[in-house]
């Protein structure tokens, strides 16, 4: 029997949806309200008889997901006839309270608005998504499942920084990292495909779609990752710079009487990819590095050589490693990123076959012989988040 969970997914100005069954994954249907609050929103949705379009204005969160609801009254699947279980919620920040998904109540709410500062950008969306669909839901089950909650298996070395240690009790500073959902669901996926169990396998996944982020993931378990207190530390990103000296602020405020404000909007919004090229798309950096642009093969060269840096040293943290996961955007379509990280890794075992990584259709993209597999692995947060909200109420 189907268990079928509406997994929310609400941005500061979007709101993605999807109806998921637990148990395979399918989608019977999907959407996505674009552009809330603005003159002219533009709603998409993905039903069992094709995709549908709107532009009309869509003020608010309530607005977009009532907007949605009407979708699947016109459009299908119906939501009163799909058996569902329970509305399952993206969280982005759980600080150290939530090392695992829990059933919305006041007092969850409560203390997601208390970490509002640790994700003044993402919180308050996912606060008014959750509260809108209880509104229109009030009869089921509300789940928040947690971008950080993967990781709070990270040791207190991994998590710590060298920072005056009344920072962390008053202020909350300390290595969260994110995409947490991804890396769990690739992880426990590249256990599948390579026929071991998730206890028995260390991997290191790379998440690399718009933002970017490494983990290491010993036996199941997240023991160290690339994103910290905020999603701008580690990898080269769209619009994020990753890694750099934290004296950065200082010397512009210095410099440039630069506000604090203005070099953290900078340092997330106009670096990375779009900073070195003009550009946050990897695929527009490629067509620009094919036509010869010297800036987008900068570009290029820093985004894999801080990736080949993350995997030397995360394999390093696990000791051993059976397989590189690649996921998300980047990670799966990009054949030349993978080639240009692993470049160099052959003394380490990590061996990758040049016709199978130009087709990665049936996941594993190293040669037979190498010692660590390297795997391409499609991501799922939707299907995970449905899969966590399921396993809430069964105790699972």
């Amino acid at each position: 029997m189907s268990e079928h969970v509406l997994v929310i997914n609400a941005g500061s100005s979007s709101l993605k949806y999807s109806l998921v069954d637990a148990t395979s994954g399918t989608a019977a249907a999907s959407g996505l309200v674009e552009r809330i609050g603005e003159e002219q929103s533009h709603h998409v949705h993905h039903g069992p008889s094709g995709d549908f379009d709107d532009d009309q204005p869509v003020p608010d969160h309530e607005a977009a997901l009532e907007a949605a609801v009407r979708a699947f009254d016109k459009h299908g699947p119906s939501l009163s006839e799909a058996g569902i279980v329970a509305v399952g919620h993206r969280v982005v920040h759980g600080g150290d309270r939530f090392a695992a998904p829990a059933l919305v109540d006041d007092e969850l709410i409560a203390a997601v608005t208390d970490l509002v500062p640790l994700a003044p950008l993402h919180n308050p969306a996912n606060l008014e998504g959750i509260e809108v669909a209880r509104r229109l839901f009030p009869d089921l089950p509300h789940v928040a499942v947690f971008d950080t909650a993967f990781h709070q298996t990270l040791p207190p070395y991994a998590y710590t920084y060298a920072v005056p240690s009344s920072w962390p009790a008053d202020y909350g500073i300390r290595r969260y990292g994110f995409h947490g959902t991804s890396h769990a669901f690739v992880s426990a996926q590249a256990a599948r495909v390579l026929g071991r169990e998730p206890g028995d396998l260390n991997v290191i996944v790379l998440h690399l779609g718009n933002g970017c982020s490494a983990a290491a993931v010993r036996g199941g378990v997240s023991v160290d990752t690339s994103m910290g207190l905020t999603p701008l530390e580690g990898l080269v990103m769209g619009t994020r710079s990753g890694d750099l000296d934290p004296a950065v602020h200082g010397h512009l405020a210095r410099v440039a009487g630069q506000s604090a404000e203005e070099t953290d909007r900078m340092l997330n919004s106009e670096s990375g990819l779009k900073g070195l090229t003009g550009a946050n798309d990897f695929r527009e950096v490629l067509r620009l590095r094919a036509d010869g642009d010297e800036r987008a093969q900068l570009a290029f060269d820093i985004y894999c050589y801080r990736l080949k840096k993350y995997i030397g040293a995360y394999y390093a943290v696990l000791g051993t490693v059976d397989a590189i996961v690649f996921t998300a955007g980047v990670g799966q379509h990009s054949a030349e990123a993978r080639a240009a990280a692993l470049a160099g890794l052959e003394p380490l075992g990590i061996h990758l076959d040049p016709a199978r990584n130009a087709d990665p259709s049936d996941n594993v993209v190293s040669t037979d012989d190498s010692p660590v597999k390297i795997l391409v692995i499609p991501t799922n947060e939707e299907w995970e988040i449905a899969r966590q909200s399921v396993g809430v109420l069964t105790g699972g």
